[in-house]
């Protein structure tokens, strides 16, 4: 199956050549989504692009979070042919080398997340207070929503692209780690099959990190937000 992989940067000019690099020799073509990054990043995924086969890239005017950049790069993936879509970040905190195994597990599902917090899975590299916002983060969205799934902030995933077809993607609102949540719950919701493969998660080493307080604000009261619209039937 055809498989792209989105790829969202901003001032991700340390990591984006390696990465792009990687996939392309997993044979995933990908889309690189750049929020008109300031150190560079965007003129360099040009240069990628033009250089090698199944390589595109998104130019967006403005940062506005990670939200909005992957609904605009699954906009334009479904204008193609892909069958699969990969959301990856791109500062190798998760291995490209695990991209195989995700598209393997989307033979028998809809949506294959690569998870921290099921067997098998790890976090290296982590503070304390990291790994506790983290999984306690997971933890909380799971109660309040009811569902089994054990890593929901994740974002290393692979959609079947019926999955994003179904999704009101025009109603997704949520523009930072909230928006890991939103789409697995929403798959959920609509009765697509949602699989965990355990990875294992490594701390960027290169660049710095895009997670802020209004992040962690931001998943705190869209969470109860969500389960009440689905309990008013309006999700």
């Amino acid at each position: 199956m055809r498989a792209v992989a989105c790829l969202p940067t901003y001032d991700e000019r340390e990591n984006l050549e390696r990465m792009v690099r990687a996939l392309c020799e997993l044979g995933v073509a990908v889309l690189v989504i750049d929020d008109n990054s300031p150190d560079g990043t965007g003129e360099l995924a040009d240069r990628l692009a033009a250089e090698l086969d199944h390589v595109e890239v998104l130019h967006r005017e403005r940062k506005e979070g990670l939200g909005p950049a992957y609904l605009a790069g699954f906009r334009r993936v479904l204008d193609g042919d892909a069958e699969l879509i990969v959301q990856i970040d791109c500062d190798f905190s998760h291995d490209p080398a695990d991209v195989p195994r995700l598209v393997e597990a989307a033979g028998d599902a809809d949506l294959v997340l690569g998870s921290r917090y099921v067997a098998g899975g790890s976090v290296q590299n982590w503070g304390f207070v990291r790994r506790l916002v983290s999984a306690g983060g997971s933890l909380y969205a799971r109660i309040l929503l009811g569902v089994g799934i054990h890593d929901l902030t994740g974002g290393f995933k692979c959609f079947r692209r019926e999955v994003l077809e179904t999704i009101d993607l025009d109603a997704v609102s949520s523009r930072g780690y909230a928006f890991q949540i939103e789409t697995t719950y929403r798959a959920l919701r609509d009765g697509f099959r949602v699989v965990e493969v355990p990875i294992t998660f490594v701390d960027r080493e290169r660049g710095g990190s895009k997670m802020s307080r209004a992040i962690v604000l931001e998943a705190i009261w869209k969470v109860p937000a969500l389960r009440l619209r689905a309990l008013a039937g309006r999700l």
